[in-house]
């Protein structure tokens, strides 16, 4: 099938990609940071924790309270590290150009001319309202 050869063809594109090397790297950087790594795992541990507590019969309310204060102050070290915040940024960049490539073969998928079809964002600037970047 020789729509299969070049949808591989977009795949190798995609991975030549400046946005696409530039989060492979921080991801690497990301997962290689040993610091990061054990605040991610203590997180995890604090995220399950508060499930172990909210799905007993008998709940202990403070102490649901102190796990999510707790797994709040985990997750905002996680967000102020520096490798975590290269990476985030180098994700939204990329989603960025994917989101737009995705947009672009479904419009095309729904009829639209392929030559003149296009993705426009619609951000703004609120995650709490979004549907996903792109």
């Amino acid at each position: 099938m020789d729509i299969i050869e070049k949808t591989r063809e977009l795949g190798k594109l995609l991975q030549k990609e400046e946005s696409y090397i530039k989060m492979r790297e921080a991801e690497s950087k990301a997962d290689a940071d040993e610091k990061l790594q054990e605040l991610i795992k203590e997180f995890n541990l604090k995220r399950l924790s508060i499930n172990v507590e909210t799905q007993k019969t008998e709940k202990d309310g403070e102490k649901i309270a102190e796990l999510n204060k707790e797994m709040q102050k985990v997750y905002a070290d996680i967000m102020s590290n520096e490798n975590m915040k290269d990476y985030n940024n180098a994700k939204q960049d990329f989603d960025q150009v994917s989101g737009r490539v995705m947009a672009i073969l479904q419009n095309c998928i729904a009829g639209e001319d392929p030559e003149t079809t296009d993705y426009t964002s619609s951000c703004t600037g609120s995650c709490s309202t979004c549907g996903g970047c792109g």
